[in-house]
């Protein structure tokens, strides 16, 4: 789901004011925040245990060495997986790079493909070529990040 099929058309004229009409930074600024993003995040780190800050705190930590050394390296699983949500979800986001990419030289793959679709309407072989061109970005990027995933998965075992 687009975080802007709520306001597109208030969005859209923002990003006219702006300047982000046919840009790709402006197909990307409604995925840069979400309330989905901000609350995953928060509920991954109230599993923070009170004990592990209170421990650099009595080791002398300041709170931005707490931050940096202590929260951001327990949330590295969290942070990895809100990231490739939300490149997934950008990537296949078909209603929004529709709207704001008028220009056909920087439509995204998935309106490319669509637009290939009503040229070429019999030719198989084509859109079966863009599909798996569509999906290696994202099937490359869960490939590469999914050391994190199985680090989160085994930060909380206990060694018997």
């Amino acid at each position: 789901m687009i975080p802007a099929q709520i306001g597109t058309l208030p969005l859209f004229l923002m990003l006219k004011q702006v300047g982000l009409v046919n840009t790709y930074a402006g197909a990307l600024v409604p995925w840069l925040t979400s309330i989905f993003g901000l609350f995953l995040v928060r509920q991954y780190a109230l599993s923070i245990p009170d004990e592990m800050l209170e421990a650099a705190r009595v080791d002398g930590a300041s709170e931005r060495q707490i931050f940096t050394r202590v929260v951001l390296p327990t949330l590295q699983p969290i942070l990895v997986t809100l990231a490739l949500f939300v490149f997934v979800g950008s990537w296949n986001d078909f209603l929004w790079p529709l709207i704001i990419l008028t220009d056909q030289s920087n439509y995204t793959l998935p309106v490319a493909l669509a637009t290939l679709s009503r040229e070429h309407v019999q030719d198989i072989e084509m859109m079966m070529a863009g599909s798996v061109i569509t999906v290696l970005p994202v099937l490359i990027l869960f490939l590469a990040l999914q050391r994190y995933y199985i680090r989160g998965m085994l930060a909380g075992s206990v060694k018997g």
